[in-house]
């Protein structure tokens, strides 16, 4: 099927194709907090906006099972993902996959605790496309862990993190060199807490992030139990032991506990909630603890896989997909366009600006986006009898 439409000013040409993607097909927002890999994982660059870190994250991680490490800095810090289909509750199995960079030790001097190494837990939340116009603004829910209702987890738990003032002396640990600035980057929480972000040798850096006009940060979640032990007793050894399920970066990539459940979410007092399918993910890191030269404990992840992409969701699931609306990004740029009856098409930039205009059948349809800016557009989609959807476009 061919149409015609108008493209800002360009008359251009209309065919099918296309195919879902497993992995990642959009960073809609990373927000890492302080941490010694922020502004190194990815790299900031001067001058660079928040919309550039985004884009250098969505690099990073998107199209693929196992991309490039993202680090998501001390507790709180956040990355948002989402897909080009709706991620469907299965009946039986785990849903997706978080890789991250997890390991165990190879050598524990306390041979009698559970598996730890270097496993920096991140709390994992869902959200589906309730409002259907492709954009992470629904309800969110927590996928409650194996920690979740354990007495030392917080919920409703409030960060604070200060701009570090480049002009005061730094404060180095009087026994341990490879701790340049024991008082670096101040935080106090909603509960009476506060405490610093410590600054190393092996990371030099700003670990504020740069691009980020604000002289403060705020995190809110749920924050788990320490997890780092000093197993030497010298400050020379330590262990990050992982949780038992239900987090990222939490176990090595080998092991089916890096997957999850959508069955896991629970609403915000805990009570749990059936989603037949899910469009958007964030994970966030989840421990507040430094760990003397190992650094603050710290999410990274590298990619999110569709355990089952062939899979639909259940019916009464607010999805493009379920109903036979879908819009897909094609390698080069542009759409492919899936509508079950006629109805006329308008794509929007994300202020609502209007790009492109047309009338579309039932069907398959591809509409050219090569030139236009990487990004998230909106695209509506009006039926004859006023009935109305709003999808998201992504623009890699």
């Amino acid at each position: 099927m061919k149409l015609k439409v108008t493209l800002l000013g360009m008359a251009v040409g209309v065919a099918a194709a296309g195919a879902q993607s497993p992995y990642i097909s959009t960073v809609f927002e990373y927000r890492p907090a302080p941490g010694q890999f922020v502004n190194e994982l990815p790299a900031y660059e001067e001058g660079d906006t928040e919309e550039d870190l985004r884009r250098k994250a969505e690099e990073y991680i998107a199209g693929q099972e196992n991309g490039s490490l993202l680090s998501l800095g001390a507790w709180g810090g956040y990355v948002v993902v989402g897909f080009d289909h709706t991620i469907a509750n299965a009946d039986e199995g785990y849903d997706f996959k978080v890789c991250g960079n997890a390991f165990y030790a190879a050598a524990n001097p306390n041979p009698d605790a559970p598996k730890g190494g270097s496993c920096e837990p991140g709390i994992v939340m869902v959200s589906r496309d309730t409002n259907g116009n492709g954009l992470p603004d629904d309800t969110w829910y927590e996928l409650a862990g194996s920690e979740y209702a354990r007495p030392a987890t917080r919920h409703g738990y409030r960060v604070v993190y200060r701009r570090p003032d480049p002009a005061r002396p730094a404060v180095p640990h009087p026994d341990d060199p490879n701790l340049t600035d024991t008082a670096y980057i101040a935080w106090h929480d909603n509960q009476g807490g506060s405490g610093y972000v410590e600054r190393n040798l092996f990371h030099t850096q700003s670990y504020w992030p740069e691009w980020l006009e604000a002289d403060s940060l705020v995190f809110e979640g749920t924050r788990l139990p320490d997890n780092g032990v000093d197993e030497s007793g010298n400050r020379s050894y330590y262990v990050l032991y992982a949780y038992d399920w239900g987090y990222a970066d939490n176990h090595p990539n080998t092991s089916d506990l890096c997957s999850f459940k959508i069955d896991w979410a629970v609403d915000s007092v805990g009570q749990p909630v059936h989603l037949p399918g899910i469009d958007f993910i964030k994970v966030y890191t989840g421990v507040l603890q430094m760990n003397g030269w190992l650094g603050e404990c710290s999410t990274e992840i590298s990619g999110i896989t569709d355990l089952h992409p062939d899979l639909q969701p259940a019916s009464g699931v607010a999805s493009p997909s379920a109903a036979g609306w879908e819009v897909l990004s094609l390698p080069g740029g542009g759409w492919r366009v899936q509508t079950p009856c006629r109805a006329r098409l308008t794509l929007y930039t994300p202020a609502g600006v209007p790009l492109a205009n047309a009338v579309v059948e039932a069907g398959g349809n591809t509409l050219p986006g090569a030139h236009l800016p990487a990004g998230v557009y909106l695209l509506e989609l009006r039926t004859d009898d006023g009935a109305s959807r709003t999808l998201k476009a992504v623009k890699r």
